[in-house]
């Protein structure tokens, strides 16, 4: 059995047919989870690859999660900005690494131009650190989970109650201890921890076991760090 399966989509903006790849869920088995949620997998199929479909006549990017229809004004928008210079490309089969990050660009630009929701934003963001740190490009990694980081915290403070708080607290905890702001971190590490209406035991247990990594790797954290989440 192939990976990969094809499916049809109709474009938001331009109403076109088009043809987009998905990776079977008996391949979607990852055999390594990073602390920020960046999976890895055995075969050389990478599902987060395929998150994006990307219309190719008009080349509106968007993902499943993201908006269901756009307004008249939204398609003007993004056609005075995006649509106009598009050139036809087609990335309705396999993907390289490469071609998925062009890929996660187009929808973030698209997402912008039609001021997706919050949470869609910060998940492309993350997705395209994800993919350079597969590349080793620690500067451009960095670079987006700062970009990512924001996208969270806002997040969190515009749609955290009806989110999973726990997950989105420990994420913002975790990607600022991965751009170097421990500080910040075991803060939301504590948050996590400390709130007695947080009953999700696997983020706290990672909460606890993140905030003992930066104590571990830091020397002079100021007391009230220190105690953070003891």
């Amino acid at each position: 059995m192939e990976p990969l399966y094809e499916t049809t989509k109709t474009c938001l903006c331009c109403e076109g047919s088009f043809a987009t790849s998905r990776v079977r869920p008996s391949f979607k088995k990852s055999i390594r989870q990073d602390t920020d949620f960046c999976a890895s997998y055995k075969t050389e199929i990478n599902p987060d690859y395929y998150v994006v479909f990307v219309c190719p006549d008009c080349g509106f990017a968007s993902t499943e999660n993201g908006i269901t229809a756009m307004t008249d004004a939204q398609r003007k928008k993004y056609y005075e900005q995006i649509g106009a210079r598009w050139t036809r490309r087609e990335y309705g089969g396999s993907r390289t690494r490469e071609q998925a990050l062009a890929c996660y660009k187009i929808a973030l630009l698209c997402a912008g131009v039609i001021g997706e929701k919050e949470r869609i934003v910060a998940g492309i963001l993350h997705h395209i650190a994800w993919i350079y740190r597969s590349m080793e490009d620690r500067e451009q990694e960095q670079r987006f989970l700062r970009f990512a980081l924001d996208a969270y915290v806002t997040v969190f403070e515009t749609e955290g109650v009806s989110l999973n708080n726990a997950k989105l607290m420990y994420l913002i905890g975790e990607l600022n201890r991965r751009i170097g702001e421990p500080r910040l971190a075991v803060r939301w590490f504590s948050r996590v921890v400390n709130d007695k209406k947080i009953t999700d035991a696997a983020m706290i247990r990672a909460s606890r076991e993140q905030w003992q990594l930066i104590r571990e790797e830091q020397t002079g954290l100021d007391d009230e760090t220190a105690a953070g989440i003891a």
